[in-house]
């Protein structure tokens, strides 16, 4: 299942941007309101939890800067990737989307798809009000 974000415009330089995310405690501020825990574990995993949802860890899994960073899942039963593409338009603006992957069944697929589409899009859009 791959979900994609639409894309943001941000009156920030790639870098400025790609030096944002990479901090994952800056996740705190880009999370949906019905965030019920967010805990940083170290400098490159943090916890979050969505009210009425189980609790997910997230970990730097790779980074190409200042175009790309991939989260990924770190423990549990499921197995996917949050990918924030970031391409400069000049110096001083860039486009940002992000992207979720996982490879689930057709069953949990169609549970998670709609919770899982709202979050990236929340994400995506709380990213220029935070930067």
């Amino acid at each position: 299942m791959k979900l994609e974000s639409t894309t943001v415009s941000i009156d920030k330089s790639a870098q400025e941007v790609f030096n944002f995310l990479t901090n994952v405690e800056n996740f705190e501020q880009l999370m949906p309101d019905n965030t019920s825990k967010f805990n940083l574990i170290d400098a490159d995993t943090f916890l979050f939890a969505l009210s009425g949802m189980p609790e997910i860890v997230l970990k730097k899994k790779s980074m190409e800067s200042p175009n790309t960073i991939i989260l990924g899942a770190a423990g549990g039963k499921l197995d996917f990737s949050l990918t924030a593409k970031i391409e400069s338009v000049s110096d001083s603006q860039s486009d940002v989307q992000l992207t979720f992957e996982g490879d689930f069944n057709a069953m949990m697929a169609m549970m998670i798809k709609a919770p899982i589409s709202k979050f990236i899009e929340t994400l995506a859009l709380n990213i220029p009000k935070n930067i």
